[in-house]
């Protein structure tokens, strides 16, 4: 069973999550963009809120979604995304363009390079040592200087503390669940499914972004038929954390030219 939660009211928007996220993470976003649209948040399967063993192929989240989405009574929707959503977004409007208005894709890539594979690599290694270490917050020290910029994490000190605290205190499965998440993004490759998308695009990259590199960002605008490119400045790769604002006033402004 797939988690999902819906609020607001207006054009129904799908929200979803990076490869450690859960639909809460997205609350300083979805919360202003519920006064204006009708928001659906879930968890693709071995998120936090939808555990259990997640699909070894990345595509089989598609068929997920497409399950939520019949659930919930939506033909069609808008699509914000964020990195590995982000790829499951560009594959479900590749491939049900019909049930996608329009795509907001941020911080992702059009495939998986050497380079990200030893960084998810790394991050395996820290879910391990996680779970064999007996301080699971390892994992976030991992995870911080690669998804922020150096910037914000200079500046919220407190706030990374909490996050640390409630990384550890996630349940066992979630950590192995991560594990199977992160051996199954070498799955992907967008590259011959791309230019299969016909709804309105905007990818966005984070200028300071430590794990997908700008050039794969760009790459996954050119590959995309129409697709606008836009990189936010001072933004490391978790810039739905660093700059709900932004993203806020992005998605308004795509969608309403999209016309929501």
């Amino acid at each position: 069973m797939i988690y999902s939660a819906v609020e607001g009211s207006g054009p129904p928007l799908l929200l979803l999550n990076g490869i450690a996220m859960s639909a809460p993470s997205w609350q300083p976003v979805a919360g202003p963009l519920a006064e204006h649209l009708t928001v659906i948040r879930c968890d693709l399967r071995g998120q936090l809120l939808s555990p259990g063993s997640p699909p070894a192929d990345v595509t089989e989240h598609v068929g997920d979604v497409i399950e939520v989405l019949d659930e919930l009574g939506h033909d069609s929707v808008h699509i914000l995304a964020t990195s590995f959503g982000g790829a499951v977004g560009a594959l479900l409007a590749a491939r049900h363009p019909d049930r996608v208005r329009s795509l907001l894709s941020i911080a992702s890539a059009d495939g998986f390079t050497d380079v990200m594979a030893n960084e998810v690599a790394r991050w395996r290694d820290g879910v391990v040592r996680s779970l064999d270490g007996g301080d699971r917050g390892v994992l976030s020290d991992v995870l911080e200087p690669v998804v922020y910029s150096e910037a914000w994490v200079a500046v919220h000190r407190e706030e990374r503390a909490v996050r640390r605290q409630q990384i550890a205190a996630l349940p066992t499965q979630w950590f192995q669940d991560l594990i199977e998440l992160l051996d199954s993004a070498e799955s992907f490759s967008l590259r011959d499914e791309l230019g299969a998308i016909r709804c309105p695009t905007l990818i966005v990259a984070a200028e300071l972004d430590g794990f997908i590199p700008l050039a794969r960002c760009r790459a996954l605008a050119e590959a995309i038929p129409g697709a606008e490119f836009r990189v936010i400045k001072g933004a490391g790769h978790a810039v739905v954390v660093e700059q709900p604002e932004t993203i806020v006033n992005l998605a308004l402004e795509f969608f309403q030219q999209s016309s929501i």
